[in-house]
């Protein structure tokens, strides 16, 4: 038996019974859950019959996602809350609390990717990729834990990327703050999990989302040909994080590429970084 959920890009994507079961009617709190990954794990944890909060920006993709509140029979409730402020975090999951009760789980999508090159990104593209891509995966985490110390199998997940354990040129202020998320979640695991709380920390490569598009306005030509390729879809990463949260998996690559990819990059460092070196030369060499 497989749980179904018709996403608005008509894409059809199926959970495992197992995995649906263990969704179904845990609280779950997804971070950036009205766009992108976190909208496709919003739509398919709801499908799965989870209570869901959403805690996003107040933008055009949330405001539309408020309006569908009424279609889940009371099990979505959305929070307007930015992720880099620790007062609208704690507000909007106490709003979270009295609507479905205690949390369950934590699934932190909320996150930003600004490329270029190094020396034309300024000192605040820096630290906002921290901010909100690092505390704004800790802070949610922070706030929820009590809640999550006193649950039945709880979990938490984070969004880290491939860029997370491989960085690339343009990606200087990027792959830091998601290498820090993917360290952070080791150390989160190896602490909680006697406690009872799995944490999955999760890397996928390009995802086809409104921040994917976005990036194409500051990517350096080099990044654009090291990571060129097809996109997975944000319900194809979505299925493989529920599926990978639920089963207490320590880290979830979703598609063979990105397993391939971190196989090489760990075996063959110096393998990786002269092929690297070629791509960028080859590039370079076209501008002249």
């Amino acid at each position: 038996m497989n749980t179904r959920v018709q996403h608005n890009d008509s894409t059809q994507v199926q959970l495992p019974a197992a995995t649906a079961a263990y969704w179904a009617d845990r609280h779950v709190v997804i971070t950036g859950g009205s766009s992108g990954i976190g909208l496709a794990v919003t739509e398919l944890a709801l499908g799965a019959g989870a209570a869901v909060s959403v805690l996003a920006l107040d933008d055009p993709a949330m405001s539309a996602l408020a309006t569908r509140t009424g279609d889940y029979d009371g099990r979505l409730a959305t929070f307007t809350a930015n992720v880099t402020s620790p007062h609208q975090i704690r507000t909007a999951l106490y709003g979270a609390r009295s609507q479905h009760g205690p949390i369950g789980a934590v699934i932190a999508c909320a996150g930003i990717a600004k490329p270029g090159y190094f020396t034309e990104l300024s000192e605040s593209d820096f630290r906002n990729h921290m901010e909100v891509n690092y505390f704004g995966t800790l802070t949610p985490i922070r706030e929820a834990l009590p809640d999550l110390l006193t649950a039945d199998r709880a979990s938490i997940t984070a969004i880290s990327s491939a860029a997370g354990f491989l960085s690339l040129i343009g990606y200087s202020a990027y792959s830091p703050s998601k290498f820090a998320v993917r360290a952070a979640a080791e150390a989160l695991r190896q602490e909680l999990k006697p406690k009872g709380i799995t944490v999955t920390v999760v890397c996928p490569p390009d995802v086809d989302t409104p921040q994917l598009a976005a990036e194409a306005a500051t990517k350096p030509r080099e990044l654009s040909a090291l990571s060129s390729g097809t996109p997975m879809t944000a319900p194809a990463v979505a299925r493989a994080l529920l599926i990978g949260a639920a089963s207490g998996k320590p880290t979830v690559l979703p598609n063979l590429a990105t397993r391939i990819l971190r196989r090489i990059t760990t075996t063959a460092p110096e393998l990786t970084a002269h092929y690297i070196d070629w791509i960028i030369a080859r590039i370079q060499r076209g501008r002249r």
